[in-house]
């Protein structure tokens, strides 16, 4: 098991379990319509925790180097992706204009989950175990 990992995965599940309750109560009062462009972060943010921790999990049983990729790649996806989103929405709610370019961080957020994705697939492919 890799303990960086599954503590970084359950800390960031936790924290998407505050925002989630951020978006359906305070945000949801300021700007109803952001609401779902960050419950779409929230949502990604879940789903990489889970694979965060899984990966963890299958650390010993798969190529260690291949699995660290995966983890790392998650990690950069859900700062890049669900933090980008969770910007957009807040200068949104702001009533910032042209949003200074944040929204093309969030592709790039993207390709680290598809990218950590394949790291787990090849690393499972690989094992001898």
């Amino acid at each position: 098991m890799n303990k960086t990992f599954l503590t970084t995965g359950t800390v960031l599940g936790g924290l998407g379990v505050i925002l989630g309750a951020f978006a359906a109560h305070k945000l949801k009062e300021i700007s109803p319509d952001s609401v779902a462009t960050f419950q779409t972060g929230v949502q990604y943010q879940m789903y990489h925790a889970f694979a965060l921790i899984f990966t963890g999990i299958l650390f010993e049983k798969a190529s260690s180097s291949l699995m660290s990729w995966a983890g790392k790649l998650f990690i950069t996806g859900i700062i890049l992706f669900s933090g980008s989103l969770y910007a957009l929405s807040l200068l949104k709610a702001a009533g910032q204009v042209g949003l200074g370019g944040v929204g093309i961080i969030t592709p790039i957020g993207g390709l680290c989950f598809i990218g950590g994705w394949l790291f787990l697939f090849l690393a499972i492919l690989k094992s001898k175990k």
